[in-house]
């Protein structure tokens, strides 16, 4: 099948693009990496030690950060409905986090022990709706906001993904809800044009 126009100008883009030729040097599975890498050296949020899950995880670029700074002292747990190559102390649990099995699985590699920080680079699949792509994309970072709250210990953080528009206001409130500190992040590696923006909550309201 012949390309279309637009997808021949988003491979020449993609490949010429600075971070996926960093990411193929040094050693990392996604340019994806970059924006985990340049938001934690900011904000400091991997600690050795701490249980991490990554929700939506595939194919591993921020689990492999995480993995990397936690220099083998702490747990990663990595889920997504995608296929996933192994990495050196990462567990990945194959499976859709919106369905109950795979939730309950969770919980049970988790073994009772609160994350420290929980990561949430999710996207929906991509229809071409704009309205009905946004709305999933919310209800993915709904999820995540649902399971951090009952899974971080009370000093623990979540980053995750949300793209700019409708629902976004009424995500941020629950947000605030949720955690006493929230800030707003888009990070170097994030394409300009691109809606995404992450937000970083620290820190469970009582």
């Amino acid at each position: 099948m012949k390309r279309s126009r637009s997808s021949n100008a988003w491979l020449r883009e993609h490949v010429s693009d600075s971070y996926v030729q960093r990411a193929k040097a040094e050693g990392y599975r996604s340019r994806a990496a970059y924006k985990l890498l340049q938001i934690d050296d900011r904000e400091h949020l991997i600690r050795p030690g701490d249980l991490v899950v990554d929700l939506g995880a595939s194919p591993g670029g921020w689990s492999q950060v995480v993995a990397k700074r936690q220099q083998g002292r702490g747990r990663v747990i990595a889920v997504d409905i995608l296929p996933m190559e192994q990495l050196p102390g990462v567990v990945f649990l194959p499976g859709d986090f919106r369905e109950t099995e795979v939730l309950e699985r969770l919980r049970g590699l988790l073994k009772q022990e609160r994350a420290g920080l929980v990561l949430c680079d999710m996207s929906p699949n991509i229809s071409g709706i704009s309205l009905c792509d946004q709305a999933q994309g919310m209800h993915l970072a709904e999820l995540a906001l649902d399971f951090a709250s009952q899974w971080l210990q009370p000093e623990g953080c979540l980053l995750v993904k949300v793209f700019q528009g409708l629902g976004f206001d009424d995500f941020l409130v629950r947000m605030r809800q949720t955690f006493r500190l929230v800030c707003l992040r888009k990070p170097d590696a994030s394409r300009d044009r691109s809606r995404e923006v992450y937000l970083l909550g620290r820190g469970l309201r009582a």
